[in-house]
């Protein structure tokens, strides 16, 4: 019979230069349960290898390897998720893997029960960033979209509530604290979650920190505004012309 808490097994590959770590990490990943180590590597064409030959789910990936790295996988056709790991706080670069594909960042610093914490929700298709890039990422992201004179004008700029909203899902915040922070209701931030949604259209929170972390926030409704805009001339042109 099978337990309710089944999870689906994860299948790992590991890369990293250092062989000492990458070697213990994958003692220690290994004996997790639900977690299949497919492969541990040291360079970017032992792990191509490594892809082309077995299924993985996940590539945790040392940062300085990783911005290549991920951009090669994908051009392979690798569909898997990365948790990019850092032994530094390089904010420009973490910023860039996020931007390229990676579905987290994860300091090297941190505990051991931490990361496999960080690994089954990468694997379940979340996003996770250590919460010192997460304070450093959310202070980027305000001083880019700064306060907004006209609303509707169409920039990346955000009205101030909005900026503040988007800085506490940036942190990681829930609704009620975004709202007990700003003075707020719940409801309040929701609403103005939605805005932002719809702003950037998407439909999750993680979806909208990776565009606010990659500086796109808005530019799908943008790029929608201006298809209606030209669709409406060729409309109008098109009436003027019978």
């Amino acid at each position: 019979m099978m337990s309710d808490s089944f999870e689906p097994r994860i299948r790992m590959m590991i890369l990293d230069q250092f062989g000492l770590f990458r070697v213990s990490l994958s003692r220690l990943l290994g004996s997790e349960p639900g977690v299949e180590i497919a492969g541990e590597c040291g360079t970017p064409a032992e792990a191509l290898a490594v892809l082309a030959d077995s299924k993985v789910d996940l590539v945790l990936v040392d940062l300085e390897q990783g911005i290549d790295f991920i951009s090669a996988t994908r051009e392979a056709g690798y569909t898997g998720r990365f948790l990019v790991m850092s032994g530094t706080l390089d904010l420009c670069k973490s910023a860039l893997a996020l931007k390229l594909g990676a579905s987290g960042i994860f300091l090297k610093s941190e505990a051991p029960s931490l990361l496999m914490h960080a690994i089954r929700l990468v694997a379940q298709g979340e996003l996770w960033i250590d919460p010192k890039v997460v304070h450093s990422l959310a202070t980027e992201v305000i001083e880019r979209y700064p306060r907004l004179e006209a609303p509707m004008s169409g920039s990346s700029q955000l009205p101030e509530r909005e900026r503040r909203v988007l800085s506490g899902i940036v942190a990681g915040h829930s609704n009620r604290k975004i709202g007990a922070e700003m003075g707020l209701s719940e409801s309040s931030v929701k609403n103005v979650v939605q805005r932002l949604f719809s702003r950037a259209g998407v439909k999750t929170r993680s979806q909208l920190v990776r565009l606010a972390v990659q500086g796109t926030l808005g530019s799908e409704q943008r790029a929608r505004e201006h298809s209606e805009a030209s669709s409406s001339l060729v409309e109008q042109d098109g009436q003027t012309h019978h």
